[in-house]
């Protein structure tokens, strides 16, 4: 195995790709996957993706992330998410991504927090869509190798400074591997509940190895969670029912068949 790259991606889902598509073709670059390329979390989004639909839209949705972020967001980051958000899914369609339509048009659906129709999404299995059209564009270029089962155990520090990372292999091996520049486009702590939404080998390996280093985090605490799954009482992943399905009507009962909250709050408040 190789063991110099100028760019090294932790993480094989949306993140990940849509970070190597934006590199040189001129760098050479590696990309780790913990498992296999379909068990990122990214393949299990249902749901969809939020777009700004046009520039009259820009004040609404702000506010409907200020709020849905307790308004402790970035300002600038939201401005930032809110006014690429086009471009962005045009490059998502140039990549081969299909999103719904109607009439020719690009067809919105609602998700809780947004205070109208503005996510665009492929039947119910958007993430799936967008992740494996993104893979094969990464898969066409010549100039990035994936390795999958293969975990980030550490990162290699010089000078201050974060010049590679320790993977280990499936089998246990133990290799290290050097590049100007690290991405961190990996899972967050999801699987380490008893029960959850998402794959169990999602443990948050990025938030340890930046504690251990003393780097800074913001906002750990702050887990994204599905208010509604499948009921199970065995542990482990359990089945989506995806918050679209609230933002089409679907309403949420007690068991005395009582209404007893407004489907479409963000997920905190629902939960």
């Amino acid at each position: 195995m190789k063991h110099v790259y100028d760019v090294i991606i932790v993480g094989c889902g949306v993140a990940g790709c849509f970070a190597a598509l934006h590199l040189p073709d001129t760098a050479d670059i590696l990309m780790i996957s913990k498992a296999g390329l379909e068990d990122s979390d990214s393949f299990l989004a249902q749901g969809g993706i939020c777009v700004l639909r046009d520039d009259n839209d820009y004040d609404s949705f702000f506010e409907d992330t200020l709020r849905a972020g307790h308004y402790e967001n970035r300002k600038e980051s939201v401005d930032i998410m809110i006014r690429s958000s086009r471009s962005v899914i045009k490059e998502l369609i140039g990549y081969g991504v299909e999103f719904a339509n109607r009439d020719g048009k690009l067809a919105y659906t609602r998700e809780g927090a947004h205070s109208k129709n503005r996510i665009l999404y492929h039947d119910d299995i958007t993430g799936k869509e967008i992740t494996s059209k993104l893979l094969a564009r990464v898969h066409e270029k010549k100039n990035i190798s994936i390795k999958t089962y293969t975990e980030m155990a550490d990162i290699l520090v010089k000078d201050d400074r974060c010049d590679g990372v320790i993977l280990r292999t499936d089998d246990g091996k133990i290799e290290p591997v050097f590049a100007e520049d690290v991405i961190w486009a990996c899972g967050g702590i999801g699987g380490i509940y008893e029960h959850s939404t998402n794959f169990p080998h999602l443990t948050g390996d990025a938030l340890a190895i930046a504690l251990n280093h003393g780097i800074a985090l913001e906002h750990v605490n702050y887990v994204q969670i599905h208010p509604t799954t499948l009921y199970s009482e065995r542990p482990g992943r359990s089945f989506l029912i995806s918050e679209s399905v609230r933002g089409e009507g679907a309403v949420l009962y007690n068991k005395q068949g009582e209404r007893f909250v407004d489907e479409l709050l963000p997920r905190d408040v629902v939960s």
